[in-house]
């Protein structure tokens, strides 16, 4: 049998209810093949990022125990992503809004880059609407080049940034 691996997940989503539909998300996440949340982060109001203009987002951070390898484990979350109505986009819509987004930000102290599988996600360092769910969480987690989520996020600007009840 496969060694447990641990896995932290950024959940977002600004399209609808976006804060029911990030809840039900961790449920789905509960219940992956091999797989068992064992902390989410509370849920954030963020500023829409990147060239699209937008709402505020939703986001949360997940951290699972998994069985599933990385690839097997990405597969599952696009599938929940679909079961939510997310439809992915190539170009500059793929920054637009969305019903849900679901990404595989670490896999224990794996490095891996793969064609559509990046580990640590690659702008994982730099974007604060990622780092404080994630900080919640697992402070101390380490992203492979960057140091730890906690010394990542310290002097980044937070602004705009706020926790919801």
């Amino acid at each position: 049998m496969k060694a447990a691996t641990i896995a932290l997940v950024g959940l977002g989503g600004n399209v609808g209810d976006a804060a029911t539909t990030l809840r039900e998300a961790l449920s789905a996440l509960d219940r992956l093949p091999e797989t068992r949340l064992l902390r989410a982060s509370p849920l954030y109001r963020t500023p829409a990022w990147g060239p699209v203009a937008q709402s505020d987002f939703i986001n949360a951070a997940a951290r699972l125990e998994t069985r599933l390898d990385a690839r097997a484990l990405l597969d599952a979350l696009l599938e929940v992503e679909r079961q939510f109505g997310r439809e992915r986009h190539d170009g500059e819509a793929r920054w637009g809004p969305r019903t849900l987004d679901l990404d595989l930000l670490l896999f224990g102290a794996d490095m891996i880059d793969e064609p559509g599988l990046r580990v640590p996600h690659p702008h994982l360092h730099e974007r604060a609407f990622a780092l404080v769910p994630l900080a919640a969480i697992a402070p101390e987690a380490s992203i492979p080049g960057h140091g730890t989520v906690r010394s990542a996020l310290a002097g980044m600007a937070v602004d705009g940034i706020e926790a919801l009840p």
